[in-house]
């Protein structure tokens, strides 16, 4: 399958690090595809490629939410879950039964309801839009 999103998540790093993307800054495809295998788990393609892309970046993968390494993704109440604010008062995911799509809608769970949302936005449209609003210079606050 060929990369949908590889490129435009490298460009992440310079955009809003300012610093060239490094391949350190990504999971190595193989070490990837091993940590899911010993989990037995099945993540979109989206998510895949963001991880090989920007997975060991701090920067990016704790910016404001936490982005779940690979070896903490977990199955949970039907969705595949991958990220979680601060305060643990919200987790994202995706539903189980879209992990086949290259690029699904997240939803978002309000942990002390355990209710369900979608974002109305795919995976890739979630994270632009998320550091945009991050690091964003929005001086009016």
């Amino acid at each position: 399958m060929s990369d949908m999103f590889l490129d435009k998540f490298r460009g992440l790093v310079p955009e809003y690090l300012e610093e060239p993307w490094q391949e350190s800054d990504g999971i190595e495809l193989a070490e990837l595809d091993a940590i899911l295998a010993e989990h037995q788990l099945r993540v979109p393609q989206v998510l895949r490629e963001f991880l090989h892309a920007v997975g060991n970046c701090e920067e990016l993968m704790e910016a404001y939410h936490y982005f779940w390494d690979p070896e903490e993704l977990e199955l949970q109440d039907g969705y595949l879950l991958f990220l979680e604010d601060e305060d643990e008062a919200f987790t994202w995911g995706f539903r189980a039964d879209q992990l086949a799509v290259p690029d699904p809608i997240v939803w978002r769970r309000n942990n002390a309801k355990g209710s369900w949302v979608s974002e109305e936005g795919t995976f890739s449209e979630f994270v632009f839009d998320m550091f945009d609003w991050v690091f964003s210079d929005d001086d009016d606050d």
